[in-house]
């Protein structure tokens, strides 16, 4: 009987650490039955504890109650943190032997971000962060992180993201079209979604393509697209005698460039473009990650200089323009819109400048981080967002698949 008045509240407190990390990281169909649980073996507990012990028995089984809550919640966070990546790969069916069919197959390749709340994708990055040794979020926080992410979810509904560029794929191949190229295929990939780049890379094998180009639809060269390589070069494609050549990232692209100048003069209307202030916000990365992956902040910073220069260019006022950052580097936004309100302004638009197609940094975090600025209700703040199916995007998109098609 003497052991068992210590087993229980053992139990419950185990059980109600992994019962929260559950809360925390399920998806949202399920967290209230996680919440429930939590709940009641939180209220449990105390009456436990009270009826079983006395004096210091009771400070003593407080303090086992604590460690074991926390050990539970850190052997679940564990299993959390560990799940494997499930996402299908199809068989390579193609000999090495087997002819090409003459066609060339562009592999549309970007970051990627499930419609709905899934946290893979994170899970994936905290593990090759792990394995890089590049500090990030601690380990015990991380299901605070990922709760943070279902949050974002829930106020936007759904991440256009997945959506959105496979209509810039569509468009990408109507361009194509227009032009009297009927034989190139085309396959979307992301690294955080399904088809992975690998996936798609074996499909199109696997149809007879004769040329792989992979277009790498992000904004910098960064561990992104450096996993996504990894991913397509494991399969050895030469050894089917199929060339493959990899476009490159965005960040050189003067039609890229363009785009955000024209998009920002079809929205400001009659205002006279020195009274418009001009936000380009970038993602930004921790100063350790920049050791390991440079180019992520150099190309983030040299892209979003050359735009600033067009708008200049165009009758723009410098000291009314700006760069910022989402995360970890400063300015942040809010610090921006200030001085440009100070400094007269009568209307901000702002670009989530390293996004490619709506996601939840795009249509959450970046308009979040710009109206905690103090802004007089006259002034108003547009959003600009991510690339997106913009006629220029696509054009910047080929071009670079032009460079390696002629």
């Amino acid at each position: 009987m003497a052991l068992l008045k210590w087993f229980l509240p053992a139990v419950f407190s185990f059980l109600l650490g992994i019962l929260y990390v559950n809360f925390l990281t399920a998806h949202p169909l399920k967290m209230s039955r996680y919440l429930f649980a939590a709940s009641l073996v939180f209220f449990s507990l105390p009456v436990i504890l009270v009826v079983g012990f006395k004096g210091a028995e009771l400070l003593i089984a407080i303090l086992l109650s604590l460690a074991f809550a926390l050990a539970g919640y850190a052997a679940m966070a564990k299993v959390v943190l560990s799940r494997e990546d499930t996402r299908p790969i199809p068989k390579l069916t193609r000999a090495r032997d087997d002819p090409s069919l003459g066609h060339t197959a562009v592999v549309y390749f970007t970051h990627g971000e499930p419609e709905t709340y899934d946290p893979i994708g994170w899970i994936n990055q905290f593990k090759e962060f792990d394995e890089q040794k590049i500090p990030f979020v601690p380990f015990l926080i991380r299901p605070y992180f990922i709760y943070m992410l279902r949050k974002k979810y829930l106020q936007v509904g759904k991440s256009n993201h997945r959506k959105m560029h496979d209509q810039m794929l569509k468009s990408l191949e109507k361009t194509f079209r227009a032009q009297g190229d009927t034989t190139t295929q085309f396959y979307l990939s992301f690294l955080d979604d399904n088809p992975r780049p690998d996936a798609a890379v074996i499909q199109a094998l696997n149809e007879g393509a004769s040329r792989i180009i992979v277009s790498e639809v992000f904004l910098t060269i960064s561990n992104h697209t450096a996993e996504g390589k990894e991913l397509i070069e494991a399969l050895h494609v030469e050894d089917y005698g199929v060339p493959i050549k990899y476009t490159g990232p965005l960040y050189d692209s003067r039609t890229l460039q363009s785009m955000f100048v024209q998009r920002t003069n079809a929205h400001v209307g009659n205002t006279d473009k020195s009274k418009v202030g001009v936000l380009l916000v970038g993602h930004g990365q921790p100063d350790e990650w920049d050791v390991e992956w440079p180019t992520e902040t150099e190309q983030e910073i040299s892209f979003r200089k050359e735009v600033l220069k067009l708008f200049e260019k165009d009758g723009y006022k410098k000291e009314n323009q700006s760069l910022a950052w989402m995360e970890f580097k400063r300015p942040k936004p809010a610090e921006k819109v200030g001085e440009f309100v100070r400094n007269g302004v009568e209307k901000v638009v702002y670009f989530s400048a390293a996004i490619s197609a709506d996601a939840i940094h795009s249509q959450y975090d970046i308009p979040a981080l710009v109206n905690e600025a103090q802004v007089p209700d006259g002034v108003p703040l547009i959003n600009l967002g991510a690339w997106n199916d913009d006629p220029i995007v696509i054009r910047a998109i080929k071009e670079k698949i032009d460079a390696l098609m002629n």
